[in-house]
């Protein structure tokens, strides 16, 4: 019986990708009288190349943005404060989230979160998603001051839902940090598909997040 569903963020609920294409383009028209002198799409496919899909943090990117393009009017600290004051305007969930959420909770099913990234940071965007209030835990690495796949934080989150292991289930974009580190514990692992891997291990795999509802009516 699946009594909790607890998701990673990044290229699970957000789609991460279409995000910060977005935020990168508003930021150099917002930006331009500093960053005019730079082709458009150069800086916008320069940026998503160093961001390592967000696994480098944005002061190391900025840096090196400001360096090869010769940026001197405009400072990499103020190019980073941008990103953090603004990337929650560019925030795009993937398709049917709220179809989702709204079908979990009319099944009675208790949701988390669990993300690693910048505390503040990652809670401007799953507001920006409109999605905090479907949620009973959110943990944060930063804040947490463990990340995932370190067994300890999903062991928290299961607490506070109060559910045990084998009754819960998740879901996440990342093989080793998400899906296996949930299934070491005795959850259910469920990945959301990403093309960016092959070949991933887990009890579930979906393409579309309508498809989780789904799923847990036919395990309960």
């Amino acid at each position: 019986m699946i009594k909790a569903v607890i998701f990673d963020l990044d290229g699970t609920l957000l789609n991460r990708d279409a995000s910060v294409q977005k935020f990168i383009g508003n930021q150099y028209d917002r930006l331009n009288k500093w960053l005019g002198h730079i082709p458009k799409e150069k800086y916008i496919s320069r940026f998503i190349e160093l961001d390592c899909r967000g696994y480098v943090w944005k002061d190391k990117v900025y840096q090196q943005l400001v360096g090869e393009f010769n940026i001197n009017k405009i400072s990499w600290q103020r190019l980073l404060d941008d990103y953090i004051e603004e990337f929650h305007n560019s925030c795009t969930p993937f398709f049917n989230l709220l179809t989702m959420l709204e079908g979990l909770k009319s099944s009675s099913i208790r949701l988390g979160i669990i993300t690693n990234g910048k505390g503040q940071f990652q809670m401007n965007n799953i507001r920006a998603l409109g999605i905090d209030k479907y949620f009973d835990t959110i943990l944060v690495s930063e804040w947490e001051g463990i990340k995932k796949p370190n067994p300890e934080i999903f062991h928290k989150a299961l607490r506070q839902l109060n559910v045990s292991e084998n009754e819960s289930m998740y879901v996440g974009d990342h093989p080793e940090n998400d899906v296996k580190g949930a299934m070491n514990i005795g959850m259910l692992g469920v990945w959301k598909k990403d093309l960016q891997w092959n070949n991933v291990e887990a009890d579930f795999i979906v393409e579309d997040l309508k498809e989780l509802p789904l799923i847990i009516h036919e395990l309960n």
